[in-house]
């Protein structure tokens, strides 16, 4: 499993923050609305969302570092994290409403244990959106990465390296949704332009977003490898005639219900 880095996270991760945000305006959430943010991170979306709501708002991770930094700087009476699976989901009928921004790709393979702890955490009439890295999700980055751990100098550090995202299709959630009694309200791809203003907030992003394919190479050598994973992108996909470095991702984005 990845070691998460909290605070380097916050300070590289402006992009997927916006993305949530712009989600939580989707949200629809209501007054009275208890809420699951499943992936929650550092916590910071997780205590947007509580500010709409009167009710409870539970945030999960699988980083026991990102549950004690939000619990340290967000959590409150109605608002706690804790640590947790998104493939082993531990409620029963909790939530009027569940969320997920930027995490859900982190189970790699199947996702239908994700569904279907989704659908027995839901009450009845209850709400999911979920958004995750889709099918096509940073083929070029990822392009980039698998250039450069092929070369001789760090090959070696990459034995055995097996791809660790679950990026799939609007129709394989209809099928785990279906099989798991939910409604499937919506399920498409949404291209995303991920921007970054400079070559170092890129670097942050490579080094705190992709840590599969940079926690294998010896930390002394890091910032090496990942230049020449930046200086490979680049050359494919060269910045803007504002110096702005542009990604291409898919999100795969699904909403859910319960029937009441």
């Amino acid at each position: 499993m990845s070691q998460w880095n909290a605070a380097d996270y916050a300070r590289n991760s402006k992009g997927q923050e916006r993305w949530g945000r712009e989600l939580i305006e989707q949200l629809g959430v209501r007054d009275d609305d208890d809420v699951l943010d499943i992936g929650c991170g550092d916590g910071r979306l997780t205590a947007a969302i509580a500010e709409r709501t009167s009710g409870s708002v539970v945030g999960v991770d699988s980083s026991l570092d990102m549950v004690r930094h939000a619990n340290a700087h967000h959590a409150s009476g109605r608002l706690r994290y804790e640590h947790g699976d998104a493939a082993a989901l531990a409620f029963d009928g909790a939530f009027s409403l569940i969320f997920s921004n930027a995490a859900l790709h982190w189970v790699a393979g199947c996702h239908s244990p994700v569904v279907d702890g989704i659908a027995r955490a839901m009450r009845p009439g209850a709400r999911a959106l979920l958004q995750m890295g889709g099918e096509g999700n940073g083929a070029g980055i990822i392009a980039a990465f698998d250039e450069v751990r092929s070369r001789p100098e760090w090959a070696a550090h990459f034995e055995g390296f097996v791809f660790p995202y679950g990026f799939h299709t609007p129709a394989l959630y209809q099928r785990w949704a279906e099989r798991a009694g939910l409604k499937i309200e919506e399920a498409q791809i949404i291209a995303k332009d991920m921007t970054y203003d400079s070559h170092e907030s890129f670097i942050g992003w490579l080094r705190t977003a992709w840590l599969p394919f940079v926690e294998p190479v010896p930390a002394a050598d890091r910032d090496a490898y990942l230049e020449a994973v930046a200086d490979v992108y680049l050359a494919a996909n060269p910045v803007d005639g504002e110096g702005i470095v542009h990604v291409d991702m898919r999100r795969l984005q699904v909403r859910l219900s319960k029937p009441a």
